[in-house]
C-alpha cells in the first residue's frame, strides 16, 4: 500500500469551528482512521501545520490534537513547497489577504464561508485561483447532513412528486452576556457590521447552496432583515451595540416555481426537532429535514382536519409522520467534503464547490441586505 502525504497549512482553525469540525473530526479524524484510501494501493495521508497570531493557542491545540508542526509566520509555512493546500478558517474580512498569499505561492486554496460580504471581491478572488490554475474549494457542508442526504435519495426517488413550497427554521437563543449564569456562545464580531458580522450575510450563503442543490436555482429574494437585542456584552463583558442583523425573514423564489422561506434568528427559543428544520411540501407526499433526521408522510397517510376552534384538536398531527431510517453510515458532513477536496488535489477528481460556487451565497446575502433596505423584490442573475 503507498502512502501520498499532503501536507495542509490550517490557517485559523483556534476557533471553535475550525478546531471541532476542520482540525479534529475532519483531518484529525482521517489521520486516525489511517488516511484515505482511495483504492487497493493508494493512501492519502494529510499532514497538517497549524498557523495563526497567538503562539500559545496553537501550541495547546497541537498538543491537545496530536499535531507536530504549527507556527505564527504564516509566510515561512506558505514558503514549504511540501505543504501543497491552504486552508483558511480565519474571520471573513481577513480572509482575502490569506488567499492572495497563498494563490501566490501556488496553494491550493480551501476555505470556510462566506469567502467575503461583497460580491466583486468573492468573484475577484474565485477569478484569482482560476487565473493562476490553483485548485480552490468552499466549505458547503450542509449538502452531506445526513438529513439531507435521506431527503435527497427520497426526492430523487420521486417520493414527494412536484415539490411546491419548503420553509425552514433555524437559529437560538445567544445569549446577552448580562446574566453571569449564562455565557455568551457566539463571538461579539458576530454581531458588529464593520467586523463582517451579520446573520444575513453568515446564513444566506447556507441557504443558497442549500436551495440551489436541493430546489431550483434561486431567481428572486425578497429579505426583512432585524436587529432585535440592539446590545450585548463582549468577552470581557464590556457593553457593545450591535451594528449587525441578528435575524432574517427571507424568501426565495426558484427556477421551476418551488418557493423557499427560511427564518434565521439568534433571538429565538426553539421548540422543533431540531436547531434546522426544513418542511417540504410536494404534491405526493411532505418532509420535515433535520441536521441528522427525516420524518415523512405520502399522500396516502395524510390526515384530513376539520376547522373547528371550539374543541380541542381530535388529531395529533405528530403522529402521522415516519422516520426514514439510516440506510448507511453517516460520516462528519465536513469530513466528507474534505475528503472529496484530497481526492481533487491528489487524483483531479471533479469538485464543482468552487470558490465561484461561494460566490454565489454571497451574491445572495448581499442582495438580500439590498432587498431589505429596499423593501422590494430584487433578481438574483448569473454570475
Amino acid at each position: 500500500m503507498n502512502t501520498r502525504r499532503i501536507g495542509i497549512i490550517m490557517n485559523g482553525v483556534t476557533g471553535r469551528m475550525g478546531t471541532n469540525q476542520h482540525l479534529i473530526r475532519s483531518i484529525k479524524a482521517i489521520r486516525d482512521q489511517g488516511g484515505l484510501k482511495v483504492s487497493d494501493d493508494l493512501v492519502i495521508m494529510p499532514d497538517p501545520i497549524l498557523t495563526g497570531r497567538n503562539h500559545d493557542k496553537l501550541k495547546a491545540l497541537a498538543e491537545r490534537t496530536g499535531v507536530t508542526r504549527y507556527t505564527t509566520d504564516i509566510d515561512a509555512a506558505l514558503a514549504n513547497k511540501e505543504d501543497e493546500i491552504f486552508f483558511d478558517a480565519s474571520g471573513t474580512l481577513q480572509r482575502a489577504g490569506f488567499v492572495e498569499k497563498a494563490v501566490k505561492a501556488g496553494k491550493a486554496i480551501y476555505c470556510e464561508k462566506p469567502t467575503a460580504v461583497e460580491t466583486s471581491e468573492a468573484l475577484r478572488l474565485a477569478k484569482l485561483c482560476e487565473d493562476a490554475g490553483v485548485k480552490n474549494g468552499v466549505v458547503q457542508d450542509k449538502l452531506w447532513l445526513s438529513g439531507i442526504r435521506k431527503f435527497r435519495t427520497l426526492r430523487d426517488q420521486g417520493f414527494f412528486g412536484r415539490i411546491l413550497s419548503v420553509r425552514g427554521e433555524f437559529g437560538y437563543w445567544v445569549f446577552t452576556g448580562e446574566d453571569a449564569d449564562q455565557p455568551v456562545q457566539r463571538p461579539s464580531w458576530n454581531y458588529r457590521k464593520e467586523d463582517g458580522g451579520g446573520i444575513i450575510v453568515d446564513m444566506l450563503c447556507h441557504w443558497r447552496y442549500v436551495v440551489d442543490n436541493l430546489f431550483g436555482k434561486v431567481k428572486a429574494v425578497s429579505c426583512l432583515g432585524a436587529t432585535h437585542i440592539p446590545q450585548r456584552l463582549d468577552e470581557r463583558g464590556k457593553p457593545y451595540a450591535c451594528t449587525s442583523d441578528d435575524a432574517c425573514y427571507a424568501t426565495f423564489e426558484c427556477e421551476g416555481g418551488v418557493i423557499c422561506q427560511f427564518n434565521s434568528s439568534w433571538t429565538v427559543r426553539v421548540r422543533r426537532d431540531d436547531l434546522l428544520t426544513m418542511q417540504v411540501d410536494g404534491t405526493h407526499g411532505s418532509a420535515i429535514v433535520g441536521l441528522r433526521k427525516c420524518w415523512v408522510q405520502s399522500i396516502g397517510t395524510t390526515p384530513r382536519p376539520t376547522w373547528n376552534p371550539d374543541i380541542d384538536q381530535p388529531i395529533n398531527f405528530f403522529n402521522g409522520w415516519q422516520e426514514v431510517p439510516d440506510t448507511t453510515t453517516y460520516d462528519n458532513a465536513f469530513k466528507i467534503q474534505w475528503e472529496e477536496f484530497l481526492k481533487h488535489v491528489v487524483l483531479d477528481t471533479p469538485f464543482p464547490w468552487t470558490l465561484r460556487e461561494g460566490a454565489k451565497g454571497v451574491q445572495l446575502a448581499e442582495l438580500g441586505l439590498q432587498s431589505w433596505e429596499q423593501r422590494k423584490w430584487l433578481p438574483v442573475g448569473d454570475l
